[in-house]
């Protein structure tokens, strides 16, 4: 089972795959939503999508309603620098926003735990 982290923040993206991988995952890194798409057409091992919410060109929202356009409907991390926004955790589709700080460790294992088995 892999897991795919989308992050314009090549520091970002290292980070979070390195935290998936400490709690047992395999990791496929992309640099934008267009990189990830293709890692999805490519590959069938993909189970899980941790996506930054702030990227240039599609952010991680517009990622997401993109990919469910295109009827793809793994579960869905998206990770932000700010708090999330009541309204944003509402988004049909979106399994967990989880704000980058120093609990990031533990809410996302929770969060992808949650998300895999729900």
């Amino acid at each position: 089972m892999q897991i795919l982290v989308v992050d314009d923040d090549p520091l970002a993206c290292e980070m979070t795959a390195a935290l998936l991988e400490f709690q047992g995952y395999t990791t496929i890194m992309a640099n934008d939503a267009m990189e990830a798409v293709q890692h999805l057409d490519n590959l069938d091992t993909i189970e899980l999508i941790v996506s930054d919410m702030h990227m240039p060109l599609i952010n991680g929202i517009e990622f997401l309603e993109m990919l469910r356009e295109q009827d793809v409907f793994l579960p869905f991390i998206l990770l932000s620098g700010d708090t999330p926004e009541p309204e944003l955790l509402q988004t049909p589709g979106l399994n967990a926003c989880l704000q980058k700080d120093a609990q990031l460790t533990s809410t996302l294992q929770h969060a992808v735990t949650q998300a895999l088995n729900g």
